[in-house]
């Protein structure tokens, strides 16, 4: 197994990386040349979907479920190469290298958003709160005075299996997450009782309430 040494830190720094669940033991700094983990790793074309790239670095990926457009930075060299997407960096500045894995974890998640999507789970904690669906809209009881409607951007869609809970769904892993946070906004959970809107087995710290004095 080939092994890539850090340029940086001390010699106690170590490096630990788990992709795919895979957990790689820790690297020891020996002043060596860095080669991203993450951004070599090629990235295969599924069935279904097709892949291009203009010289200006902005990738459109087509799939099953829709057609992503990212624009990369130019400073990336994005090809195909044996029916998978390779990135490669024209240097080892320290900027090349953080955006080496950045480039091809965002190509990696438009692949898998036109083939699997993406969908996020939001729960509502607190007496008399819900929501439903009015056509495309969301709408949510939090307790104010008046419902919070959300309207569904393009690309995004809503579902309400049961009353508390809302499943926000797309191919754009951001705007799935932007989306997500945006509704949470609306009330976070605050941590005496728990109530508020709340992902998916997110773990509240909970506080102590104030108790009188004896």
């Amino acid at each position: 197994m080939e092994k890539y040494f850090a340029t940086y830190g001390s010699f106690k720094n170590e490096l630990r990386l788990v992709v795919n669940d895979i957990y790689y033991e820790p690297i020891r700094n020996t002043g060596g040349v860095m080669m991203s983990r993450i951004g070599k790793l090629p990235i295969a074309i599924p069935s279904g979907v097709t892949f291009a790239v203009t010289p200006d670095n902005v990738v459109t990926v087509k799939g099953p479920k829709g057609q992503l457009v990212k624009a990369m930075r130019k400073d990336m060299n994005i090809a195909v190469e044996d029916n998978s997407i390779v990135v490669k960096r024209n240097n080892d500045e320290k900027e090349s290298r953080a955006l080496h894995g950045l480039t091809r974890a965002l190509i990696n998640n438009m692949v898998i958003g036109v083939t699997e999507g993406y969908a996020k789970t939001l729960e509502l904690v607190g007496v008399g709160y819900r929501a439903q669906l009015q056509g495309k809209k969301l709408v949510l009881n939090l307790g104010f005075s008046h419902p919070i409607e959300v309207e569904a951007v393009e690309g995004i869609t809503f579902e309400t299996p049961a009353p508390t809970k809302v499943i926000v769904k797309g191919i754009d892993k951001e705007l799935v997450g932007d989306v997500s946070a945006d509704i949470r906004n609306w009330r976070k959970p605050e941590p005496y009782k728990g109530k508020g809107i709340k992902y998916e087995n997110e773990v509240i710290r909970r506080k102590e309430g104030k108790t009188g004095k004896k």
